[in-house]
């Protein structure tokens, strides 16, 4: 198990600024209608891991209930027969590889804005399998420390059936196989640990070391804006940079 700080630790420190850029919940209304439209209309999230995924991250939000029900209804009208998940991949500046996932009723739109965005900072987009291949389908459970130590928290999470543990400020990443995530998300809640997240994630076989500071701002910089985008859930990297390059 490891207890680097890696990119995701950057995605935590930056999460406060993503929730006031007014779109989120643009974003997890799209992820709650898409979650109901690829399960064949299941709307029961007992019954759609997917989906109660994307309602615990809503709610984490102070999501209204009223946005929930709407996006859960809006899976079952003709609008929602537009919407599509889409991936995308490509590179930053200094060969860093990016997975874009994206929920867009118009696709055309969508890899037009991305592509617009890469170029103008400095990358590209790439072919399907041009960097998938760097990235392995993993369940993320966050949890916070509560003033437990991280061996404490290692013990808890290897009987839980944690596969690797990552140190990230106040909160402790879990890192599960992706088929596994529901079991171990009950197995660590027993545990009595907080969870304050978990998702389903692509996560880098192996990271690439940016230690030129300029061009770590730019990759930084570059999926901003990405981010930035309504039709865009999440972007992944294999980036990773000098601890103090992190502020």
């Amino acid at each position: 198990m490891s207890g680097h700080s890696k990119w995701s630790t950057i995605k935590r420190q930056k999460g406060a600024a993503d929730a006031a850029r007014g779109q989120i919940f643009t974003k997890l209304s799209n992820a709650i209608t898409i979650a109901v439209k690829q399960s064949g209309g299941i709307s029961d999230p007992e019954s759609n891991f997917k989906l109660r995924l994307a309602i615990d991250r809503a709610r984490s939000a102070n999501m209204p209930k009223e946005n929930i029900e709407r996006a859960i209804a809006r899976a079952g009208i003709a609008a929602a027969g537009q919407m599509d998940e889409v991936l995308y991949e490509g590179f930053a500046p200094g060969g860093v590889a990016l997975i874009i996932e994206a929920v867009t009723d118009n696709k055309n739109r969508t890899i037009s804005e991305i592509k617009n965005i890469l170029e103008k900072g400095g990358g590209s987009l790439g072919t399907p399998g041009a960097v998938s291949y760097q990235f392995a389908q993993k369940g993320l459970i966050t949890i916070n420390k509560n003033n437990m130590s991280l061996d404490d928290i290692f013990n808890l999470a290897v009987g839980a059936g944690v596969e690797d543990i990552e140190e990230a400020g106040s909160q402790v990443l879990f890192y599960t196989d992706s088929q596994q995530l529901k079991r171990v998300k009950d197995a660590v809640l027993e545990q009595g640990l907080s969870v304050t997240d978990a998702e389903l994630i692509k996560k880098p076989v192996t990271t690439l070391l940016v230690d030129h500071r300029e061009t770590a701002d730019k990759v930084l910089s570059l999926i901003e804006k990405i981010e930035a985008l309504d039709d865009v859930q999440k972007v992944y990297s294999n980036l990773e940079i000098p601890d103090n390059f992190i502020s």
